[in-house]
């Protein structure tokens, strides 16, 4: 049985508040106090964060409303009710309340029916302890819909009025570090048996957990006036909660000359798993690592390389910067932002890294996006039948090049590198463009899109009984685009161009060998190369168009109604590029197929940027 991440919600609350705005927020800070906060704030990078405070810094919703809302969110996304849920895990280092547990608070909060519950606690590690646990009841047939949330309230420790007049073990930077890095936020998952039939899904491949608490001492702590707790000295044992806080019990301290250990460690952990085959570095696409601070990411970079391992930076995402460090909320946090922007593809790994310092825990997880025809291929017994086989889930057919996905990515980087040294794009890029570099680009374009729907019915004809499939969609493409010229006329009239000009221009060179060269193509009985024009095409859709509505719009000053065709295919073509992704994920793109697809995508490649470089050239 597989396990499959089908929806992703994250909450965020209030407004961003930027690095000059936290003392007033928390509490105002002397002078070397303020010392500290601008040299822990230096370090750890991170500008923006949220928290549910106001600007008297009273609490504004509880830890479990925040898990409520980021829940909320992922069902909006996979568009289902709490009802339909049978679990639910979630991970904080501190509930609202010290009892019940933060699960029963959430559910409470969400509604729905019977369900499953868990709460794991202790601090960001958590998050994938609950996600591992829901994986397994989904894989092991027990649970179908299983929701994740990690959510952390840490401002209400950091308000400046449980700093004054405590103390306690550990020195002020212990006590305050921790103060300028934490805030607050939550994020959820959703596991399903089945892929979504709409979309990508991530497949979960594994999920690893571990302590590493019988080699080291606590590092992140609250509750004790020392770095271990002893019996008759805990927040517990004082005569009253007053007397813990006047102790210094109460802040949340970090020993900060552990960091470079925890790090070390974690690498370690990460060789281990490379060393059992788990992790391939050479195959990862992704990776999405939970760190408190950028140094951390800089010590991981320089390790990899001084061991000789080589990883593209550009894989890695953190969103530290903008979201904060919300400890357990924050891998979740990291994930949904890259699921609603649609960074994931079909047939891409992505590695989530955990570290925690409490007392030095690791957590990591391996997916896989699948495409949405995956969901044919996974069949899941009902709960009462016998277990079936394992499913087989088809990925990407490898060539002697390496997956038709990994091929298509080089001749996309390729044409990237042409695009940018065309004049009118470079001059958009340097913030120069002209009003009648973008006339020019409409009347242009218009002649080549004319013909867009044509040659996609042609291929539609051409397509046999045996890819009936293709030939649909074909079909439903053209409907979709046949009247797509149009709204270049109408930008291009908006802008004051003639009508009666465009749609009596002709093609220029690089246009007619275009549209020669798709209509060849189209011609041929069963066209499945043609995937690659579309990959190229549809990825100027949803790669390229949205930014360059808005750098034209800035740059020349131009209303939504002035650039509607490259807006509206920023946006369409999300869709459009999402289904393509799922056929060349299918088992019918066999290697044959991969190298049709990948040399059209060349030719389309080199004639649509050939287009844009003769502009005019009739």
């Amino acid at each position: 049985m597989n396990a499959f991440i089908t929806a992703a919600g994250a909450y965020l609350p209030g407004d961003p508040v930027g690095n000059d705005e936290i003392a007033a927020r928390l509490g105002g800070v002397d002078a070397r106090g303020d010392r500290l906060r601008r040299r822990i704030l230096a370090a750890n990078g991170i500008a923006k964060r949220h928290y549910a405070l106001d600007e008297r810094g009273r609490t504004t919703e509880l830890n479990e409303e925040l898990a409520a809302a980021a829940l909320r969110s992922m069902l909006d996304d996979r568009g289902i009710a709490p009802a339909d849920l049978d679990m639910l895990a979630t991970a904080t280092t501190q509930g609202d309340l010290l009892v019940p547990g933060f699960a029963s608070m959430v559910h409470g909060r969400i509604g729905g029916g019977p369900m499953q519950l868990l709460s794991a606690a202790g601090v960001c590690a958590s998050s994938l302890a609950a996600l591992d646990a829901a994986v397994a009841k989904v894989r092991l047939g027990d649970r179908e819909r299983a929701a994740v949330v990690g959510s952390e309230l840490a401002s209400r420790w950091l308000r400046a009025s449980r700093f004054n007049g405590s103390h306690g073990g550990g020195s002020d930077t212990d006590a305050h570090f921790l103060r300028w890095m934490l805030s607050d936020g939550a994020g959820s998952l959703l596991v399903e048996a089945r892929p979504r039939p709409d979309r990508p899904s991530l497949r979960v491949d594994w999920v690893r957990t571990v302590s590493l608490a019988h080699e080291h001492a606590v590092c992140m702590r609250a509750g004790t006036d020392g770095a271990a707790p002893e019996a008759g000295r805990t927040w517990q044992d004082m005569g009253s909660a007053a007397a813990a806080e006047q102790a210094g019990m109460m802040l949340l301290r970090q020993d900060t000359s552990a960091l470079g250990a925890l790090a070390e460690a974690g690498l370690q952990e990460f060789a281990s798993l490379a060393q059992r085959g788990l992790i391939d570095l050479k195959r990862l696409d992704h990776v999405l690592c939970h760190y408190s601070t950028n140094a951390f990411r800089d010590i991981v970079f320089d390790r990899l390389a001084s061991t000789g391992a080589q990883i593209d930076t550009g894989r890695w995402f953190s969103n530290l910067e903008t979201r904060g460090n919300t400890g357990a909320a924050s891998i979740f946090i990291a994930l949904e932002e890259c699921w609603r922007t649609g960074r994931f593809e079909p047939g891409q790994t992505v590695l989530l890294a955990v570290p925690e310092s409490g007392r030095f825990s690791f957590g990591f997880a391996h997916l896989t996006c699948v495409g949405p025809e995956a969901a044919q291929a996974v069949q899941v017994p009902e709960r009462a039948a016998a277990p079936a086989p394992a499913p087989v889930v088809h990925e990407p057919v490898p060539t002697a090049d390496g997956d038709v996905f990994a091929r298509l990515d080089a001749v996309w980087e390729d044409f990237e590198r042409r695009l940018d040294a065309v004049p009118v794009m470079r001059r958009l890029a340097d913030g120069e463009s002209t009003l009648d570099d973008y006339l020019r680009l409409l009347f242009n374009l218009r002649q080549q899109v004319a013909d867009g729907a044509r040659w996609i019915s042609r291929a539609a004809s051409n397509f046999s009984v045996d890819y009936f499939d293709l030939r649909s969609a074909a079909i439903g493409h053209a409907a979709e685009e046949h009247r797509d010229f149009m709204m270049i006329e109408r930008d291009y009239a908006a802008c004051g161009g003639s009508i009666e000009a465009i749609r009596n221009g002709r093609k220029n060179i690089g246009s007619e060998a275009l549209s020669a060269y798709m209509f060849h193509a189209a011609g041929r009985p069963d066209p499945v190369g043609l995937l690659g024009a579309m990959f190229i095409i549809e990825g100027l859709g949803t790669g390229k168009a949205a930014g360059w509505a808005a750098r034209f719009k800035e740059q020349l000053g131009l209303r939504d109604d002035q650039v509607s065709f490259l807006a509206y295919h920023g946006e369409a073509d999300d869709d459009h590029f999402a289904k393509l992704q799922a056929i060349l994920a299918s088992p019918r793109v066999d290697a044959a197929a991969a190298d049709a697809i990948v040399s059209t995508a060349k030719i389309v490649a080199r004639l649509y940027a050939l287009q844009l470089e003769e502009l005019d050239n009739v």
